[in-house]
């Protein structure tokens, strides 16, 4: 779904609100909307919408991800880290992204987070094995 076109965030927020009243499932809506919250300081309806979207696409490795983000922000830790897990187990790879995510910054010296970071290197850089000519 694209984005009207505007810089004032009250004016997306309330648009996409609208649109999700009437579509309630709506999953691009939730996620966008997730973003708006979070990113205009609206933590705690970021979070819901974040949770919103996770019941809805359980196996979403993203979904996952953006929760833990919403959870980092409101300084619960150990439920992000859960979340941020769930992610990588899911299939969540982007550690260049994970690594620089200010979402993220109170959980940069956890060791869990940097055993995440760890794993997804791990995935990523593993040679692909070939198979011995006969």
């Amino acid at each position: 779904m694209s984005r009207p076109p505007s810089n004032d965030p009250d004016f997306e927020i309330g648009f996409f609100e609208s649109v999700l009243r009437r579509s309630p499932g709506y999953t691009d809506v939730i996620e966008i909307l997730g973003e708006l919250y979070t990113r205009n300081g609206r933590i705690a309806d970021g979070l819901r919408m974040d949770r919103r979207m996770v019941r809805l696409q359980p196996a979403n490795a993203t979904a996952h991800y953006n929760l833990g983000c919403s959870l980092a922000l409101s300084r619960r830790k150990a439920d992000a880290l859960k979340s941020l897990r769930e992610a990588v187990d899911l299939g969540y790879e982007d550690l260049t992204w994970m690594m620089k995510d200010a979402d993220l910054k109170d959980l940069r010296e956890h060791p869990e987070f940097t055993q995440l970071l760890t794993r997804i290197a791990g995935k990523v850089l593993k040679p692909k094995t070939r198979r011995k000519k006969a």
